[in-house]
């Protein structure tokens, strides 16, 4: 059995969402988590050729509210999701590109609010599974 060599991570890395129009966005690697979460507000659910839809808009930059990044993608499903404060709450979830490394996979995404916490994004464990080794002493190794 051979086994694959991963990439190495720090606990905080700048990724890209292309699809979403994002070229940069700080985000915690968060194991703790299972889902991935994106900061999002202004969120509307439309009807579009029998699909449900999601138009949001995201601060990429973290206390910058003048940076606006628009964008509307195919609604996945609503789902429960446990926030840091122990609290349950209904989230719309995605499927996007993600860009961290030189590499481009899907991932799910749910969408809420972030404006208190410390980063615009959660990247949690279902999309880093069996791509990336967590080395919890570095930060930003995408950039150096």
């Amino acid at each position: 059995m051979t086994k694959t060599k991963l990439l190495i991570i720090g606990w905080r890395e700048w990724v890209a969402l292309p699809g979403l129009g994002i070229g940069e966005i700080k985000a915690k690697i968060d194991t703790g988590a299972r889902s991935s979460s994106l900061h999002a507000f202004d969120i509307h659910i439309l009807e579009f050729q029998g699909k449900q839809r999601v138009r949001f808009k995201v601060h990429p930059i973290q206390r910058d509210t003048l940076n606006t990044v628009s964008a509307e993608v195919d609604l996945i499903e609503y789902r429960t999701v446990r926030n840091s404060g122990g609290h349950t709450e209904l989230r719309p979830v995605i499927l996007t590109d993600i860009e961290l490394m030189g590499k481009q996979w899907l991932i799910e995404l749910t969408l809420t609010n972030r404006d208190a916490m410390g980063f615009r994004m959660l990247l949690g464990r279902q999309a880093i599974k069996g791509r990336f080794l967590i080395d919890c002493h570095q930060s930003f190794l995408s950039h150096s």
